[in-house]
């Protein structure tokens, strides 16, 4: 796999477990000369990043794809939500209403007189 196909998350996975087996004594897969390895100061994570970065790690990735599904979705066939009974109240409180008005200020006036009256 190309350097650039893997996520970072990847690449801290596969430097830290290479590192982890460099620290343990694991053999290099890379033959890096003494100076070098004095550069990097034998850090174990500088190491596995330069043997990473020459594509010569055995470590691969497998990633888990989503199950295909190759039957097509059925429409259910059961009952519809709505209740059948609600329709017939809706009509008993229709016919059995009042229409109500909106109330318009001299309405307001009129009550406020009749109440002062019967006081």
């Amino acid at each position: 796999m190309a350097l650039n196909g893997f996520t970072k998350y990847e690449m801290a996975r596969i430097l830290g477990a290479r590192a982890l087996q460099i620290s343990m004594n694991a053999p290099l897969l890379i033959k890096i000369e003494k100076e070098d390895l004095e550069k990097v100061n034998y850090d174990a994570l500088k190491i596995a990043e330069i043997e990473l970065n020459s594509d010569i790690l055995p470590i691969s990735i497998k990633r888990p794809f989503p199950l295909k599904r190759e039957e097509k979705l059925r429409r259910s066939t059961g009952r519809p939500v709505s209740d059948p009974r609600a329709g017939d109240e809706d009509s008993d409180v229709a016919e059995s209403g009042e229409i109500m008005e909106l109330a318009t200020p001299e309405d307001e006036i009129e009550e406020d007189a009749a109440e002062n009256e019967s006081e």
